[in-house]
């Protein structure tokens, strides 16, 4: 599992790079084909919530609690990837679709089934082509991960298998054009245009702006600088868009301290003030944020452990990660992950534990905790899951 060092170091792109970086055959000069590739995986998973909570659900009082490992107490299905590439020597092209119970979860305002919204077969997760105009610059144009923080939807990508607080928060995926110049392999700017956040139409007709700066300040150390600002507000009966703001600004690191030794770093601030896609807030500008710290360690070829301690303030409530009262609140979370790769590297399989734990709500009575016990009642402040996802990835 070595070579997820390599792809960490590409993470703050929102893209699952061993598929849309495949391995190609030398070409002759002149002779510009292109090249077809194919790929995906498949994972699921089994957690043992120490809570036992009535209704076997991660997800806590606010419903946000978990981005896909929701369920807990049963055998789950959670993402089924199939990615197709073409790739020329000037131009890339990418169509990476999704299937299964976490398809739309990753997908938000993009859910456009057989039957119409709300529930569709399959979800557009990326398509979008890079033009190559030049050795340095390169133009991007169509639907695309995020390029903030530092985990990405893809399972096989990610050390830990569930997903911080700061990936669950957003954003997931832009609709519009970028253009990234590579001043040499060690830095490199991005910047673009796009339709408000996570969603396949505009809701108003404002455009956010996003960048990205890259440098490699030394060896085996990577360094991305990330941000967005929009306005995300639903427009008005007349058709106009009120006054409103959405930014976030993020950091994330990474550092190969030794063969078997790794680094990482996710730090992130929002902030929001009116309008967000429906959600309204107070004119004075309410903020949330956090810190996630990475590590892992190679034991052999086959078999790592990893650790992720992460703190995430929604303190302010301009978020979904609330508390059952429905005011913002803040979690200190710890994962624990085993990674064994088999079958030729195909398949990972990671047993994790994790801790959640919230603060306490000012009206900390019982019954206004923020997990369930086993008799459906709210009288938990933290959970504890353990368990083992199993992806298979080809």
């Amino acid at each position: 599992m070595r070579k997820g060092i390599l792809l960490l170091t590409a993470l703050a792109c929102g893209v699952s790079v061993y598929a849309e970086d495949p391995v190609t055959t030398p070409k002759a000069e002149g002779d510009d084909k292109g090249k077809f590739t194919f790929s995906g995986y498949i994972d699921s998973y089994y957690l043992a919530n120490l809570n036992k909570p009535a209704s076997r659900s991660n997800l806590g009082a606010a419903g946000t609690a978990r981005a896909f490992d929701q369920r807990a107490g049963q055998f789950s299905l959670g993402l089924i990837q199939t990615k197709i590439g073409y790739s020329t020597d000037k131009a890339d092209v990418v169509v990476d679709l999704t299937f299964g119970p976490n398809a739309d979860l990753g997908n938000y305002g993009n859910l456009i089934g057989p039957l119409g919204p709300g529930g569709s077969s399959i979800a557009i997760k990326q398509a979008y082509f890079n033009w190559k105009a030049t050795d340095k610059l390169t133009f991007t144009v169509g639907q695309f991960g995020t390029h903030i923080g530092y985990e990405v939807i893809d399972a096989p990508v990610n050390y830990n298998y569930s997903l911080s607080n700061l990936f669950n928060n957003g954003p997931f995926y832009h609709v519009g054009a970028k253009a990234t110049y590579a001043f040499s392999d060690k830095a490199s700017l991005m910047l673009g245009v796009v339709n408000n956040v996570d969603a396949l139409y505009d809701n108003n007709r404002k455009k956010g702006l996003i960048g990205q700066f890259f440098v490699s300040p030394a060896a085996g150390w990577n360094l991305y600088i990330n941000g967005i600002v929009s306005n995300e507000a639903n427009t008005d009966s007349l058709g106009n868009t009120p006054s409103a703001s959405y930014g976030v600004l993020d950091l994330t690191t990474t550092y190969q301290i030794s063969e078997k030794f790794f680094l990482g770093l996710n730090a992130a601030y929002g902030s929001q003030k009116g309008d967000y896609q429906g959600y309204t807030f107070t004119d004075k500008a309410t903020s949330w944020g956090g810190v996630a710290l990475y590590t892992n360690y190679a034991v052999s070829s086959n078999f790592g452990l990893g650790a992720r301690y992460e703190y995430f303030d929604n303190k302010g409530g301009a978020r979904l990660l609330r508390n059952r009262l429905g005011a913002g609140t803040s979690v200190n979370s710890i994962t624990f992950t085993g990674n064994i790769t088999a079958a030729d590297g195909h398949l990972l399989i990671k047993p994790e534990i994790r801790v959640d734990s919230y603060a306490k709500p000012a009206q900390s009575a019982e019954g206004n905790l923020q997990f369930e016990d086993s008799k459906g009642n709210f009288t938990k402040s933290s959970q504890t899951t353990v368990g083992m996802a199993f992806i298979y990835k080809f």
